[in-house]
């Protein structure tokens, strides 16, 4: 059970494509300032987003505000929808937008509550090119529980930190989401509007078993 709460944890950081609005050190390498992004933003989110002792309902507007600063939704969301994103009509796009945004927010606030982890440990960076980086971290879980490795893809561009992906365990977050958004497509003949639809239910469900 502790294992999958801190996986849906970092899948909720990792829900990325583009992540931050740190601006780069002037004097510091992209290695070093890579490894601060990461370090700051894992910080961040396990001390804002995981207090128990703080009523649900600023959680969740703490967890809005922090996606909203961090993760560019909109660039997120395109890349999840694929090809599809061309297919959809202008307020298709925008619905989509916006429940993604609500799917994440619903799905995921409880389970940075229920966090009991132990810190994000980064051990080495991994410099791919001038705007391109791999930080490399795990998580130490106690009671003879397996490590977990969580790689972070990061860019920059103008100056910007951003992250593009969060690969845990192997497993790259937005490509998770990718394949199973284009499989609910599938099912509704090509349609993005049956995504929309599969969006809005799964939405007012997890709003109404989580209020």
């Amino acid at each position: 059970m502790k294992r999958r709460v801190v996986i849906s944890l970092l899948s909720a950081l990792a829900l990325s494509a583009f992540v931050g609005i740190t601006p780069v050190a002037a004097a510091a390498s992209f290695e070093e300032t890579a490894k601060t992004f990461v370090d700051e933003l894992a910080s961040q989110a396990i001390h804002e987003l995981t207090d128990k002792s703080v009523p649900r309902a600023e959680r969740i507007k703490r967890f809005r505000a922090f996606f909203n600063a961090h993760f560019a939704v909109k660039g997120i969301g395109k890349w999840i929808l694929g090809r599809h994103w061309r297919k959809a009509t202008q307020a298709e796009q925008e619905e989509y937008l916006d429940l993604f945004e609500d799917l994440i927010i619903v799905s995921y606030v409880d389970r940075f509550a229920a966090y009991v982890g132990e810190p994000l440990h980064v051990h080495k960076t991994l410099v791919l090119n001038e705007n391109n980086a791999t930080v490399y971290s795990d998580i130490h879980q106690g009671g003879g529980m397996e490590t977990l490795d969580v790689n972070w893809r990061v860019a920059r561009k103008d100056g910007v930190h951003k992250i593009v992906d969060v690969v845990v365990e192997g497993t790259s977050m937005s490509s998770t989401l990718r394949s199973d958004f284009s499989s609910i497509i599938r099912q509704h003949g090509g349609k993005v509007s049956g995504l929309i639809e599969a969006l809005r239910e799964k939405t007012a469900s997890l709003s109404g078993n989580t209020h």
